[in-house]
């Protein structure tokens, strides 16, 4: 054990050094008071307790006021708030514990905790051999050892109690996939033990799971009515405790509903069989993820369908009107709360489409809404919109029209109700003829040949098959030559600052056109190092105005800091909810607001951009960072994702979503290609980024470390410059990852790592140096070495990032009117700012 704590230390004294502090020592605001932004508390709590799902309840909850509970599983004492890495290290001001929870309830007179079972918790924790090991990055704990639980101890507390509280826990994290076995997807032993005894002493037990994703479910069925209510209490960060025990007691009645398809086993997921690969992952399961998958070809095998989750109370619904016009369409929902508790309901409209050449799935999501919370007898009307691009399929065949988004001829259905099994017939859309939305480019088509699962009809039936996927068809060099822009001649000093530009006095060229290549190269890569000295300690890195001759001209440094479970800093910051727990509220009003709460935090610690969300698909339960996304569906990705941006840049800040884009693994991330048809990436993995950016508008993107059909997704010019430029019309900043592999172009001998990068319109190389522990910036010679030499890359592609970043530092400069913002490249404040939002 010495060995391994000291290889411990080891490894967090190198994080510690790429992070430029120690830390292992807590930080404060100078004045040694935790901060928390007013308001965000209340959110958080909001949202954390909108994210618990219950999925089955025989009467035991609410809790009866005065109802007396043993509480048993060590998570209640060592929970799990938020999942690892820097999508989940934030320090709170404060953690509300999930014991935290249960004596704030009891206090309240609504429950009463059995102390004697506390009090052998407590004395089994205090034995040093029983504390918790934290590891270390890539290396922490998926679940904890259990304390053994006896058949004397579990009667003895049935003697005295009412119920039984079970709190099972699961965490994963960065670069640290979950597994499918005991510890990680599936129960340990100790667990099992513990639920038998428990089952066996009380009448009524209530099992919880603590996790950031989905778990093993089926080893509760033995158990039957022995256990008398289930639920999932995702990451709720750090108002979780109380926001748990608001659920359990009627404080506020279960209105979560399920972001992923519960299965009866792990080798159910369509994915199980080509997760985790080591050189690449085949996406063979196709468009067919999650319920997409179980609701076409195997509702059997689903313990709980997408959507699900119970309340209290009880709603009707009726639907009032459907209507199309164009390629708009309406849903009018009229919802009643027919039961005798106050309420929210989510209604949920999916599209059941013709199986046509292309083969769909049984059901797409297409549109939702929440209710506010009804009293019993109350009614509410729900407009649900949505497009026709929210039931098109992407053609890569060339059955309809290749590379475009199409309309198959025959019946749409749609049908409106509270989870993928809704029953409701909303209306109908007929077409005659097939119809072709959208002509796209083309690009990222696979590369690497392989089978992938279709939905072919025959007698009558929908069944599975294994198809080729489609490959090539897309000139990649050829894109990128006939979109090389046009050079802007240098002109040398003018005398015109970053004011003059931003304020419209000059334009973006003429201030473009007085920079030195080494100013240019700049523009398009971080400080250096992370702990950047432009920001707050402990911030992610700087970007923009980091070196003398561009701070001299007062172009602005933007400030990063890590997401999305909140600001990732050396200070108290607030930890949200998991991706997970705010995909399962469906309240997009609910979780905007929380994020403009989080926009003021950044303000408040000059926090310029926020490197969140995080909106990748869960396509595997095991991805190790399915905590920081949202759902298996693309759908309620984006749109949680879009009223997350819109929260945050509400308030003068500016979104990142990443990881851009199939980064659904944690294991040899930065090794490993994804491959996946253009169908599937079209209409799964890229779909939530595609709507993000449509609702959402963020001022800047983050690539992921993985390869995407071959590529790496920080040099991909198809993926960046073609889809996310071209198609979807986007004009903000692209960020790396922190770091990148090196690569040479495969088109253009020489063309390597940065400028590989830029060539493809990924602007900025974050956090700036190749090393992840040098503090001061060192050229790698990879972007200037070869300018407008013969094959190279040409001054004007540098300059076309290097515009893109102070477009966005414009951007930043505009959210704040008559502020000068001006971090100079030692930190110095050149330009005193007053923060007003």
């Amino acid at each position: 054990m010495g060995l391994k704590k000291s290889v411990y230390k080891l490894i967090n004294k190198v994080v510690a050094g790429a992070m430029g502090t120690d830390l292992s020592q807590p930080q404060t605001e100078p004045s040694g008071e935790p901060y928390i932004t007013e308001g965000l508390s209340a959110l958080a709590r909001q949202a954390a307790a909108e994210g618990v799902v219950l999925l089955k309840n025989d009467g035991v909850l609410p809790f009866a006021r005065g109802t007396r509970v043993s509480l048993f599983g060590r998570c209640f004492y060592d929970g799990f708030y938020v999942g690892y890495g820097s999508g989940g290290d934030v320090k709170p001001p404060y953690t509300v514990t999930f014991i935290d929870g249960a004596k704030g309830a009891e206090r309240a007179g609504r429950i009463r905790l059995d102390r004697e079972t506390e009090r052998a918790y407590l004395q089994w924790r205090a034995d040093k051999k029983n504390a918790p090991d934290d590891g270390f990055w890539g290396h922490r704990p998926h679940s904890y050892r259990e304390m053994p639980v006896g058949a004397e101890l579990a009667r003895a507390a049935a003697a005295r109690s009412d119920v039984a509280l079970v709190l099972i826990g699961r965490a994963a994290g960065e670069d640290d996939d979950s597994f499918n076995a005991p510890g990680g997807y599936l129960p340990t032993a100790e667990e099992v033990q513990m639920l038998c005894a428990v089952t066996a002493a009380f009448a009524k037990t209530v099992v919880l799971f603590d996790c950031g994703g989905v778990q093993d479910l089926s080893f509760l069925q033995p158990f039957g009515e022995k256990i008398a209510a289930v639920a999932f209490a995702f990451f709720g960060g750090m108002e979780a405790g109380g926001a748990l025990f608001d659920m359990l007691t009627g404080e506020v009645s279960p209105c979560g509903k399920l972001a992923d398809t519960v299965a009866a086993a792990y080798t159910d997921y369509p994915s199980a069989q080509h997760f985790g690969g080591k050189a690449y992952s085949e996406y063979a399961e196709d468009i067919f993820v999650g319920y997409r998958y179980f609701e076409t070809f195997a509702k059997e095998k689903v313990l709980y369908p997408f959507g699900f989750g119970l309340s209290y109370t009880a709603f009707s619904l009726d639907v009032c009107a459907f209507s199309a016009h164009g390629d708009a369409f309406e849903a009018e929902v009229h919802v009643k709360n027919i039961g005798g508790r106050a309420g929210k309901e989510v209604v949920q409209l999916y599209c059941a489409p013709p199986q046509g050449v292309l083969g769909k799935p049984a059901r797409v999501l297409v549109a939702f809404a929440k209710t506010r919370e009804l009293a019993a007898g109350e009614e509410e009307e729900l407009l649900l919109r949505f497009r026709a691009r929210d039931f098109a399929s992407f053609d890569d065949t060339g059955a309809v029209a290749r590379n475009a988004w199409v309309l198959e001829a025959g019946e749409y259905r749609f049908y409106a109700g509270n989870s993928v099994r809704a029953d409701r017939l909303a209306g109908t859309y007929t077409l005659a003829a097939p119809r072709v939305l959208a002509q796209t480019s083309g690009a990222c088509p696979l590369a690497t040949p392989f089978l992938r699962l279709c939905a072919r009809e025959k007698d009558g039936a929908v069944v599975p098959v294994r198809e080729d996927v489609p490959t090539g068809g897309y000139d990649e060099k050829a894109r990128i030559l006939a979109q090389l822009p046009a050079e802007i001649a240098q002109t040398g000093q003018r005398g015109h600052s970053f004011a003059d530009y931003a304020e419209g006095r000059v334009s973006a060229e003429e201030f473009l056109a007085q920079l030195t290549d080494g100013e240019l190269e700049a523009l398009t890569r971080g400080f250096g190092c992370m702990n950047a000295p432009q920001g707050v300690s402990g911030n992610a890195g700087a970007f923009g105005g980091v070196v003398p001759a561009l701070a001299a001209r007062g172009v602005p440094a933007a400030v990063t800091a890590d997401g999305p479970a909140g600001l990732r800093l050396n200070r108290y910051c607030a930890l949200l909810p998991c991706g997970t727990a705010l995909a399962c509220s469906w309240n997009t009003p609910l979780v905007r607001s929380l994020f403009a709460k989080l926009g003021e935090e950044a303000a408040h610690y000059g926090v310029d951009v926020w490197l969140g969300p995080g909106m990748n698909i869960h396509r595997d339960p095991l991805c190790g960072r399915n905590f920081e996304y949202f759902s298996e569906d693309p759908l309620l990705t984006g749109r949680m994702a879009a009223a997350a941006v819109q929260g945050v840049q509400s308030r003068g800040r500016a979104a990142c979503p990443k990881h851009f884009a199939c980064n659904n693994q944690e294991r040899r991330r930065n090794k490993n290609d994804s491959r996946v048809s253009a169908r599937a990436l079209r209409e799964i993995y890229l779909r939530g980024f595609e709507i993000c950016v449509e609702e959402g508008d963020p001022l800047c993107v983050m690539t992921s470390y993985n390869k995407v059909n071959g590529e790496w997704a920080h040099y991909h010019f198809g993926l960046v410059t073609d889809i996310l430029r071209g198609d979807w019309g986007y004009t903000h900043l692209v960020i790396t990852d922190w770091w990148m592999r090196r690569a040479e172009s495969p088109h253009f001998a020489g063309v390597k790592d940065n400028a590989y990068r830029v060539r493809a319109q990924v602007d900025v190389l974050m956090p700036g140096n190749r090393g992840h522990l040098r503090k001061k910036y060192i050229s790698d010679g990879t972007l200037l070495r070869r300018l407008n030499g013969r094959g190279g890359i040409t001054r004007a592609e540098v300059q076309r990032s290097a515009g893109n970043t102070l477009r966005f530092l414009k951007e930043l400069y505009a959210a704040c009117p008559g502020e000068r913002r001006g971090r100079g490249a030692k930190g110095a404040v050149l330009c005193r700012i007053r923060e007003n939002l």
